[in-house]
């Protein structure tokens, strides 16, 4: 029966239609209007059908030519920066003598610097800055782990105090002696600063401070100072990080706050303790649990890196969530258990670890230094001669006293001490790199923001520019002592074994709690 018959057919076929005692007819209307339907039904999907894939059909010649490039675009134009950055170095490395006179971290923040010139003038607006979280989160963590765990403990537990004293008393020192000097400039009614308070010269003083461990890393393994200098440039650079940090929040709550007490001073001075301290715990924690991981893990080799890794990071990660100092925490987790994780995997995890970590670590070296030249150009800077110069000056000044008072402390109670050349050395290498760059980014809209940015940018560049590629021939001039190549023997790893045992015992009778006994 065709759907479209009227009813005047269908009661003309149904002729006792209508009538109540007939239930051949309700039955018959019944069936009638079921058909109907049906047919109906069949007729709407048959036609869906043939639309459906004609559709298909013209969409698959569509989608033979076509170009889905945002389904791909962020790890397709990661992969692409990840390239390029490796083909920079493979470029840099391919010229014998370019290495020995240009450190690596300046050729990679100049390829960034042509690179956002180029997206700047392409676009005709600032290139994507490097987000704050990527670079904490992802970034950092495999540069510092892979310091952490390939650490030589020994001379960083021999010279921790000095390091200690260098992290936390230099970067106070640092702090307030910028942030007080860059006040006064402001005062000063020439230069039109006096709209900057006590308050924000201290903030930005608290990021600016900062001995950045990247740039440090980077240019100090190039040119293989001893092995005491460079533990102390490096402890120091990343140590102070729990001070960068504490400080930075600190003046951050301080400007909230309509008065500051004398009771939020006392709490600040206690969080330095808290976040130090309880990133140390949090390391620690997670190292021991590493180590008692890798012991049940003779049966599955193939995932014993995996723990190395996870466990650091896990550690990282928890200690930024609970607002402690996560580059603390990853070296203290990487040093705890490096020594017992290495005798519980095989030799192969052992080769898998090394290389990775420092594979992972050298391409998040790249990638930073690659956007720190790419975030540079821009239009979020504003430019003041004497704010900008001044901040350079005082930032090598007040180094360079702090080095030398401090030092004289130290040389005064250490029989092994700090020689005039490696003070001027440590002074001079103070340089400042991602992690001040980036936390520039994460202050508020203060009215001079931008004077900030251009501030910390220049200060960077300075540093990482002109004492990177000056701190290697002043190290031939000044003659200082290099870092032994050859591993000691055995004979030599005996002796110093029986010295360490035979100080320990003579602290230990003499009541004196030494390094030796602590080392022990």
């Amino acid at each position: 029966m065709p759907s479209s018959m009227p009813p005047e057919k269908w009661r003309a076929q149904c002729p006792d239609f209508g009538s109540a005692d007939s239930e051949l007819s309700v039955a018959w209307w019944s069936t009638a209007l079921l058909a109907a339907a049906f047919q109906d039904s069949l007729e709407s999907l048959e036609d869906f059908d043939l639309e459906q894939s004609q559709g298909n059909e013209s969409s698959a010649h569509q989608l033979f030519f076509s170009l889905d490039y945002q389904h791909v675009q962020v790890p397709f134009e990661i992969t692409l920066w990840i390239m390029l950055a490796s083909l920079a170095k493979i470029g840099f490395h391919l010229f014998e003598k370019l290495p020995s006179v240009v450190p690596e971290s300046c050729l990679l923040i100049f390829v960034g610097l042509i690179m956002g010139g180029i997206i700047y003038g392409l676009n005709d607006k600032s290139p994507p800055v490097m987000d704050s979280d990527i670079f904490f989160l992802y970034l950092l963590p495999p540069i510092v782990l892979d310091a952490g765990y390939f650490m030589p403990s020994r001379p960083f537990f021999e010279n921790i105090g000095t390091i200690l004293l260098y992290a936390v008393v230099g970067t106070i020192w640092n702090v307030f002696g910028i942030g007080f000097s860059l006040y006064g400039i402001c005062q000063v009614e020439t230069f039109q600063l006096h709209d900057i308070s006590l308050l924000h010269n201290l903030w930005f003083s608290s990021l600016i401070a900062a001995v950045d461990p990247v740039a440090v890393l980077s240019v100090f393994e190039e040119i293989h100072v001893n092995e005491k200098l460079h533990i102390l440039v490096f402890g120091e650079s990343l140590l102070n990080d729990a001070v960068t940090v504490v400080l930075y929040k600190l003046f951050r709550s301080y400007a909230e706050m309509p008065s500051i007490k004398m009771a939020d001073v006392f709490a600040g001075i206690g969080k330095f303790f808290v976040v130090g301290i309880g990133g140390v715990l949090v390391g620690l924690l997670f190292g021991m649990i590493a180590a008692f991981t890798t012991r049940f893990t003779k049966n599955i080799l193939v995932i014993e890196p995996l723990f190395v890794f996870l466990y650091s990071y896990l550690s990282y990660l928890t200690a930024e969530m609970l607002h402690l100092s996560g580059i603390v925490a990853i070296i203290a987790c990487a040093m705890g258990m490096k020594r017992y994780v290495e005798a519980n995997i095989s030799l192969k995890s052992h080769t898998t670890i090394k290389y990775f970590m420092k594979m992972w670590s050298s391409v998040s070296d790249t990638l930073i230094f690659i956007f720190l030249g790419v975030s540079t150009i821009g239009d979020n800077h504003e430019w003041s001669w004497p704010y900008i110069c001044f901040t350079v000056v005082f930032c090598l000044l007040w180094r360079a006293l702090g080095v030398l008072v401090l030092t004289f402390i130290i040389n005064r109670s250490h029989m092994n001490t700090v020689t005039s050349k490696d003070q001027f050395i440590i002074a001079y290498g103070g340089l400042r790199g991602a992690i001040c760059f980036s936390l520039v980014f994460l202050l508020p809209n203060l009215p001079r923001k931008k004077l900030f940015i251009a501030a910390t940018t220049v200060v960077i560049l300075f540093t990482v520019f002109i004492q990177g590629m000056t701190i290697r021939p002043l190290v031939n001039l000044l003659a200082v002592t290099r870092k032994q190549e050859s591993a000691p023997t055995v004979g030599e790893q005996i002796h110093i074994r029986f010295l360490d045992h035979l100080l320990a015992g003579i602290e230990d009778i003499s009541g004196h709690w030494g390094q030796y006994y602590w080392k022990d």
